[in-house]
């Protein structure tokens, strides 16, 4: 089992999504995170005054998958959130021990499919 994380534009997360369906990814979380890297941040200007933002508003996508579909998953989201500018994202790919579905008890593969 693998733990897919990638780290996206929000404006890319539909596209991420469609990608993601057509790969055969039947699940996965999505949360609003905040955070910089090379891009540093941006200056932005409120009422006349200039502000740094320093933690720019991102998309982080959590994907548990069997380890013959991450080469799918990984591919179809860095194609789709690709724009070609700084701040694209990031994907990391884990090991999980174990995966367990709280509702049924099936453990690893069965309790991620379908």
């Amino acid at each position: 089992m693998k733990l897919i994380t990638a780290i996206i534009k929000p404006s890319r997360l539909d596209p991420v999504l469609d990608a993601l369906k057509e790969a055969g990814i039947s699940g996965l979380t999505v949360s609003e995170v905040r955070g910089f890297g090379r891009q540093k941040g941006k200056t932005e200007v409120y009422r006349g005054a200039e502000y740094e933002v320093k933690l720019l508003p991102k998309v982080k996508i959590e994907i548990a998958c069997p380890p013959s579909l991450v080469e799918k998953a990984v591919d179809a989201i860095a194609a789709a959130a690709k724009t070609g500018k700084i701040g694209d994202g990031k994907i990391w790919v884990y090991g999980l021990d174990s995966v367990q579905r709280i509702r049924t008890g099936e453990t690893d593969s069965a309790a991620i499919e379908g």
